[in-house]
This record gives structure tokens, C-alpha cells and sequence, in this order.
């Protein structure tokens, strides 16, 4: 930014007001070529806090850390996104979680300190989650293919689940122990009028099921990038905040067994589960945009600024992996020639994306500056970035 940051925070921050259509003109130029013919539409849905300093910063306010860590607080003060990040699928490297937008949730009580010309509605993280999901149904519905979210625990609550399902959206996430499931519905005797029953007459427990010695299948699953064995219970039953039948799958874990859902009965055990191992990627994607991208670090003060500073972070994340997509792995890991002990037939990071980029845009730079006839000036113009860089 240097001596332009004025007119770079004024850029900044009107790209914040116009997030939709950036993210939507990203998806079709950037990230649909990505996504296989083949390949489900998979959305991942997970919250991010970033922290910030300073009692000047709008939107930003004290929220729960989900990662303290040894030494960290339980709380962080900062801001907290709700993202939605597309899951696709690469031939070599596998599940990777591109993020194209994201909402700021922003407390009640902070609200009302925000600048009348910027101040948001409030909406809690379930109501900006059904928004970016709305989104995803308006910008992929072209794309011809069944959409499906997977998202926390969090999220498996009626004010998301409720207007998803309207929308014919299929969510996967993970079940409550101690979730109240029915029986499925008898069928219905001639006669009597009204709606038909959401819910059959008996109670079921899933910890009593897991507890039982029968009913417990082995299959192999494509999970993490490798072939995974699991030992699984799956059935029907009826839970009321999802609105009717549901798919359950019970997973024997080393740390005791964990139980998912989707809102399709008609859903596989590899649907489920394959999708609940891939919203790993976008954690992984959290963990990249902080530490390698920088989001989160720029010192921005106004809420637009903000918005647009984070999402210009998501969408350089995204445009670094659709550069690297179909890049030789030369280009990718040359660099670790210099540091002999890294292994150089890991996975490419996306550290190692952007250096690969990094260097092509400068190694064009370069040979662009050196022509017959230039002049010292221009030779300094070209050395000052370099200089920089290596500073």
C-alpha cells in the first residue's frame, strides 16, 4: 500500500459494499472452471473469529475462541465471520475448501455504536447463514446440479434447518447425543382429516442404540485423501427441528462414537460421511487465510473497510489455488531444494502456491524491466520492489 493506503482503504472498503457481486463473478469465472462435470455441489459452512486491537474498531467485540490454545483466553476480541467456502475436489491433491464469501456477525449490544450510514440490521450467525446459503442457491442454480451444505453442530438447530430445507438445499451435519429422534410415521387410516403426522409414536435413543451389540455394518470410505474403515450404524427416524425424516449415521470412534445426519433419508453412509470429513478442508482454509494470506492483520478501522479487507484475503486464497490447479509441481516445491529437510514429495501448501505465483509475477517483472535502453531511473523503479521484498 505505501504512500497510497488513503486510496487503497477507500477501494477496500467500496468493495466491501459489493461482496455479492464479486463473489458471484468470482464463482463463474474463477472457481466453476475447478468443479468436475461429475462433482457434487458441496458448500461448507463454519465461523472464524479474527482478532483486532483497539476499542475504535467497528463490528468488533468480544466472542468465544474456539482455538485458545495452551497459553490463549477463552475469549478473543475481534470480529467473527460466518463463511461459506465450495468443496472441490482436485485430482491429485484432493478435497480442498475454496472461500468466495462471508458475513460479519456483529452483537446486538455493538450495534447500535456503529455509524448510522453503516450500520447493519442484526442478524444472528444462523440468520447470516441462511443468507449466504440463499446466495449459493441464486449464483449455482445455473450450474444444474443438486446442492448440498455441510456445517457444524452449531448449526443443527431449526433456524437454520427450517428455511434451508425450503429452499431444497440437503444439510449435513453432526447429531446431539441426547437428540430427541422418533420412529417414522405409521401409515395413514382412511378417515381422519388433517395434516399427516410428522413423527411416529415411539421414542428413540441413540445411545441405547449404540450400546447395542447388533446392527453394526464395516464399509471403506474415501476420507482425508485416503481409503478409511469404519464401523457404522445408519436408520431413518424423524426429528422435529429438521421438519420430518432424516438419515442417521452412527460412527464407532477410538474416542467413543459420534452420531451425523442429512435431511435426505435417501442419503448414503459415503454421502454423509464423506462430506463431514471434507469440511475439515475449510479449517484447514482458516488456519492458511491467517497465517499465510494475512487475514485479519490489516489496520482498518471502518466497517466496510473490514469486510472488504477479509474478503479480498478469501479471494486471493481462491484465485492462488485456480493458479496452482493445473501448475507442474516444479513451479509449486522448487524452492524447497534450499531446506533438505522438507520433504519434497509432500502435497503442496498453499504457502507454496503463493511463492510458485509470487515468483512467475515477479519473474515477468524482471524480464519485462530488462530491455535495451533502459535508463537508471527505471532500473531502480524495478530493484525498489525487489529490495523491499528481501528487507
Amino acid at each position: 500500500m505505501g504512500d497510497q493506503f488513503r486510496s487503497c482503504d477507500t477501494t477496500v472498503a467500496a468493495g466491501g459494499r459489493r461482496t455479492d457481486a464479486c463473489a458471484t463473478r468470482l464463482v463463474s469465472a474463477v472457481v466453476q472452471p475447478l468443479v468436475a462435470a461429475d462433482e457434487h455441489r458441496t458448500l461448507a459452512r463454519d465461523d472464524t473469529p479474527t482478532a483486532r486491537y483497539g476499542p475504535h474498531v467497528q463490528g468488533a467485540g468480544g466472542h468465544h475462541n474456539p482455538t485458545p490454545g495452551p497459553a490463549g483466553s477463552a475469549y478473543v476480541y475481534g470480529h467473527v465471520w460466518v463463511a461459506l467456502g465450495l468443496l472441490v475436489t482436485h485430482p491429485t491433491w484432493g478435497t480442498t475448501a475454496l472461500p468466495v464469501l462471508a458475513r460479519l456477525y456483529v452483537r446486538a449490544k455493538d450495534v447500535a455504536g456503529l455509524p448510522a450510514a453503516d450500520r447493519p440490521a442484526f442478524r444472528t450467525t444462523h440468520a447470516r447463514a441462511v443468507e449466504l446459503v440463499r446466495w449459493a442457491v441464486s449464483c449455482l442454480a445455473s450450474w444444474g446440479k443438486a446442492l448440498w451444505v455441510v456445517a457444524d453442530g452449531a448449526y443443527a438447530t431449526a433456524p437454520f434447518l427450517t428455511p434451508v430445507n425450503a429452499l431444497g438445499v440437503r444439510v449435513v451435519s453432526r447429531l446431539r447425543k441426547d437428540a430427541g429422534l422418533w420412529t417414522e410415521p405409521g401409515p395413514r387410516r382412511p378417515g381422519p382429516r388433517g395434516r399427516r403426522r410428522i413423527s411416529g409414536d415411539r421414542r428413540m435413543s441413540l445411545a441405547e442404540r449404540a450400546g447395542q451389540k447388533g446392527g453394526w455394518s464395516t464399509g471403506t470410505f474415501d476420507l482425508y485423501g485416503k481409503a478409511t474403515v469404519k464401523r457404522y450404524k445408519t436408520f431413518v427416524a424423524t426429528w422435529r427441528p429438521a421438519g420430518g425424516a432424516i438419515r442417521v449415521v452412527r460412527v464407532d470412534e477410538p474416542t467413543g462414537w459420534r452420531a451425523y445426519f442429512c435431511t435426505d433419508p435417501a442419503a448414503t453412509v459415503a454421502d454423509i460421511l464423506t462430506r463431514v470429513a471434507g469440511r475439515f478442508t475449510l479449517e484447514t482454509t482458516f488456519r492458511d487465510l491467517k497465517h499465510v494470506v494475512g487475514a485479519g492483520q490489516q489496520q482498518v478501522r471502518r466497517l466496510p473497510a473490514n469486510v472488504g479487507a477479509f474478503h479480498v484475503c478469501l479471494w486471493t486464497f481462491v484465485m492462488t489455488e485456480a493458479w496452482a490447479w493445473n501448475a507442474t509441481p516444479d513451479a509449486l516445491v522448487g524452492h524447497r531444494a534450499t531446506a533438505p529437510w522438507d520433504d519434497a514429495a509432500r502435497r503442496p501448501s498453499h504457502a507454496d502456491k503463493r511463492r510458485g505465483w509470487r515468483r512467475e509475477l515477479q519473474g515477468k517483472e524482471i524480464r519485462a524491466a530488462l530491455r535495451p535502453g533502459m535508463t537508471e531511473a527505471e532500473i531502480q523503479a524495478a530493484a525498489e520492489p525487489l529490495l523491499d521484498l528481501a528487507a
